[in-house]
């Protein structure tokens, strides 16, 4: 009986997008396909990705936040090193989900298990970014991707996830 009233609360959660980076240094590395193939088989799905050289004009819009700090021409150096993965993640609590999976920014204190435990070498380098709110990734999908480059879809597996 609890099964039931667990997978009918999880049929109400609304579903989310996220955005993630898969970093240079995670492309260097060649761990795209690792990063992605942990984020799915936590359940989100992908619903748009693309190869891109970032350049100073979008790393400044992305990391607003960071253009007056001290680290932020060590940060503009390393991001606009090498070719990202852009991603659109989509499912129950995507946000949470994909933060939890990434582990905490500094690899030293991540969990074992998450993706900058086990993958990351230092806090600078850490392999992926993805979204710390809803609205901070309505506002980073845009800056990536056009509204008709995100596709929408069902897959199979998604009944057997939340349970609807």
């Amino acid at each position: 009986m609890t099964e039931n009233v667990n997978l009918s609360e999880r049929a109400h959660v609304s579903n989310e997008r996220t955005l993630v980076l898969v970093k240079p240094d995670g492309v260097q590395r060649g761990l795209t396909g690792e990063i992605i193939s942990r984020l799915e088989r936590r359940g989100l799905r992908v619903l748009a990705a693309k190869m891109l050289q970032p350049d100073e004009a979008l790393t400044r819009l992305h990391y607003a936040a960071h253009v007056d700090k001290g680290f932020f021409p060590g940060l503009m150096a390393f991001f606009t090193s090498s070719p990202i993965m852009a991603l659109v993640f989509e499912g129950q609590r995507a946000v949470e989900v994909a933060r939890q999976v990434s582990g905490a920014t500094d690899p030293v204190e991540a969990a074992p298990g998450t993706i900058r435990g086990d993958l990351a070498l230092d806090k600078g380098q850490n392999l992926i970014h993805a979204s710390d709110g809803v609205e901070a990734a309505v506002e980073e999908i845009a800056l990536y991707f056009r509204a008709d480059e995100v596709l929408s879809y069902e897959r199979d597996v998604d009944r057997w996830i939340t349970g609807s």
